[in-house]
């Protein structure tokens, strides 16, 4: 496998021309020369992830989730809240300190710097989790929660392989393995959160955990940037790099991810709150992949699936004003500061 060699930390001997300037792979001073710029999406992107800003402790009325978990929600369902909790904090936690691995090998300061600020997102998202169990659930049952893969082998499972998969390009940096990690990290955020936002959204449907949903509005408008942020770094090394570009192993990977998720949510959330059957969940699964290989103009995995079956979160989004284009993944609602006018290109 080819290698791929690490960024420096400053590069005096190089340039910082655009037109010659690639998303991986180019040799750069390091400087973060941000008013000559290649990729107008960063700028873009820059702009609504910075106008996003927000922090857990402004979302307020969390407690009143409290007496909500203990005196309205059924076993299964506080089981289910507990349990999906759990791996969204696995997943935020292992995204921040992984980010930055990421980073050291892209080489164009305005992609740089927005995944800078991701790493940031996923921080301020770790606090949310912590901030909703310290007013959810009883603090003798908050440890088993964080740590709740120890006792789940399905939990674990995943996991692991999720771990993997970053810890093997850690350990050997090729150009198949930076690209099998930036697909990885592009199906953690366009997949393995959302069946989990319906659940809690479907609590709020029924006027349950409202507050939560509202934390969770916040975390998923985020993840609406990453998942916007990734599908644009893998079409510009299929148009930069088309040798180390590998469709294939995107759908290989796809079909492992959607099998992990309905594995998952099936033993997890199934039946745990009503209308989130085993087959609603399989086709919402599979409705997602196919929405996010539209992403990538890659055509749908699962043709025979061409509709959302949860219909609520429809209905939720139009309540809520939480409209977003998958081609251009514009979200327009949930920001807390306002947005900046311009970019760095003005």
């Amino acid at each position: 496998m080819t290698k791929i060699n690490q960024n420096p930390i400053f590069n005096p001997a190089w340039d910082d021309l655009v037109e010659q300037r690639t998303i991986i792979k180019w040799n750069t001073t390091w400087l973060f020369q941000l008013n000559n710029t290649k990729y107008n999406w960063a700028n873009s992107l820059y702009t609504v992830m910075i106008g996003n800003f927000w922090i857990p402790e402004k979302v307020s009325w969390l407690g009143e989730d409290s007496v909500v978990f203990k005196k309205e929600l059924s076993e299964w369902e506080q089981r289910a809240y507990k349990w999906i909790l759990s791996f969204l904090i696995f997943l935020d936690s292992i995204q921040t300190v992984n980010l930055p691995n990421f980073n050291d090998y892209i080489t164009a300061p305005e992609v740089n710097l927005i995944l800078s600020i991701q790493a940031y997102q996923e921080a301020i998202h770790s606090q949310s989790y912590a901030t909703i169990l310290e007013s959810v659930v009883e603090s003798k049952v908050r440890d088993e929660i964080y740590y709740f893969w120890r006792d789940d082998e399905i939990l674990l499972e995943r996991n692991k392989f999720i771990g993997w998969i970053y810890q093997d390009f850690i350990d050997n940096p090729s150009e198949k393995n930076l690209f099998r990690w930036i697909i990885w990290n592009y199906l953690l955020e366009w997949l393995y959160f959302y069946n989990w936002f319906a659940f809690f959204d479907t609590l709020a449907d029924q006027a349950k955990m409202v507050a939560t949903d509202r934390m969770i509005n916040y975390i998923r408008r985020d993840e609406l940037t990453h998942v916007t942020l990734f599908s644009n770094i893998i079409r510009e090394i299929k148009k930069e790099f088309p040798e180390i570009y590998d469709e294939k192993l995107i759908l290989d990977m796809m079909r492992t991810a959607v099998e992990q998720e309905i594995k998952w949510s099936k033993h997890i959330i199934a039946w745990s709150v009503i209308g989130m059957s085993d087959i609603n969940i399989e086709n919402y699964t599979k409705w997602l992949a196919n929405q996010r290989l539209t992403l990538l103009w890659i055509d749908a995995l699962y043709p025979e699936v061409i509709t959302n079956p949860f219909k609520h979160l429809d209905r939720l989004q139009d309540n809520n004003s939480e409209k977003w284009n998958f081609f251009e993944s514009t979200v327009t609602n949930y920001t807390q500061s306002s947005s900046m006018k311009w970019g760095w290109d003005f």
